[in-house]
């Protein structure tokens, strides 16, 4: 149970840093200092994407699995639900292009927006 348990909790983590690696720019306009820990993670987040390199959760959250006894993603609330938003069907290499394409669009536009409202306030 407690292995299941972990396992799931690494899938939290991980749509976590999925979320704030697309949306963390926004944060920004709460707490300016995040930008030392967005910007690491944006970049982790297109390099994963753009070069197809593996994410080194996955490989961890499959080693709990497999210490629960668990074969896959079959079964419960976050594996039906999370599981496929963070590994999609038919992931391929052109999309994952797009997807990091997005991710620069995305805070490019908000760390322009957070950079004008910066200069104003100065």
């Amino acid at each position: 149970m407690i292995w299941r348990t972990a396992a799931d909790a690494l899938v939290l983590v991980h749509l976590g840093f999925i979320l704030f690696v697309l949306l963390g720019s926004l944060l920004l306009l709460r707490w300016p200092r995040l930008i030392w820990l967005h910007l690491p993670a944006v970049a982790w987040g297109i390099l994963v994407e753009c070069l197809h390199l593996g994410c080194p959760l996955t490989p961890w959250e499959n080693q709990l699995r497999r210490l629960a006894g668990q074969a896959g993603y079959d079964g419960g609330f976050i594996e039906h639900y999370l599981i496929p938003l963070i590994y999609p069907a038919g992931l391929t290499p052109q999309l994952q292009l797009w997807l990091g394409a997005l991710v620069v669009l995305v805070n490019l536009a908000v760390y322009a927006w957070l950079v004008r409202r910066w200069r104003a306030h100065d």
